[in-house]
């Protein structure tokens, strides 16, 4: 049913995006023309599977994949501009383009519309990622045709092997912190010197001191997880990038 589009160019279309308070056009040739980009479309703007996997691992891994030459990495929903804005603030995913495909232009010239009435969702995106060089497409990753919401092949790993075989991916790191902790600082700037990206959890904002002394056991910050292990503090993380 969902056949690949490998090779052909990208659908010719105009979307209306709301940027601050002004309506905004952009065209299929200002996203893709001479530039190597990363689409994945999804079914929903806040829905279970498109927040807690698809979207965020496309936008922790985005420095990687502009190590790779993609100039920009695109999330498109059968949703309008109103709800794709609230969901990228919502989401934090700064390095990630919303754009918002609210006729179903973009995903019907791609033969990927489905009916999602079953839901109360109406007409929206089979769920796939593509790369696409200068308006063309080169890889399509086009999700199963199986019932219900299928996540198997368009997520950013996928994606990520195929644009770089070899490369060696960096664990996932994130560290819990607090505005004005000093040792919180040591440890941000012991990362960013290595190029590590890393996930920061502000105690207050994000998370509290309950979260924290359940997951580490401690009740300071910092403290830094590598990988699923937790390293500790700034001290301990100096160790541990030394020895590695």
């Amino acid at each position: 049913m969902f056949a690949s589009q490998e090779g052909n160019a990208v659908p010719q279309v105009t979307f209306h995006t709301r940027q601050g308070d002004r309506w905004v056009d952009v065209t299929t040739d200002d996203l893709f023309s001479d530039k190597t980009v990363i689409v994945f479309s999804l079914p929903g703007a806040f829905t279970p599977t498109c927040s807690s996997s698809h979207l965020p691992r496309y936008n922790e891994l985005f420095s990687t994949f502009r190590q790779h030459g993609v100039d920009s990495i695109l999330c498109v929903s059968v949703n309008d501009t109103f709800v794709m804005n609230a969901w990228k603030a919502d989401q934090r995913a700064e390095q990630i383009t919303f754009i918002p495909d609210g006729n179903g232009d973009f995903t019907r010239g791609m033969n990927m519309l489905v009916e999602k009435a079953e839901v109360g969702f109406g007409p929206r995106s089979w769920r796939y990622s593509m790369l696409v060089r200068n308006g063309i497409i080169e890889k399509m990753f086009v999700e199963p045709d199986k019932p219900g919401d299928p996540f198997e092949v368009s997520d950013a790993d996928t994606m990520l092997r195929y644009l770089a075989p070899e490369f060696k991916l960096q664990e996932s790191v994130s560290l819990f912190t607090k505005p004005g902790c000093p040792f919180c600082t040591k440890a941000k700037q012991l990362l960013i010197d290595r190029s590590i990206a890393f996930e920061e959890i502000v105690l207050g904002q994000d998370a509290t001191t309950v979260s924290l002394r359940a997951v580490s056991g401690r009740a300071t910050v910092p403290q830094v997880f590598i990988g699923g292990r937790h390293i500790g503090g700034s001290d301990d993380l100096e160790q541990y990038l030394q020895s590695a």
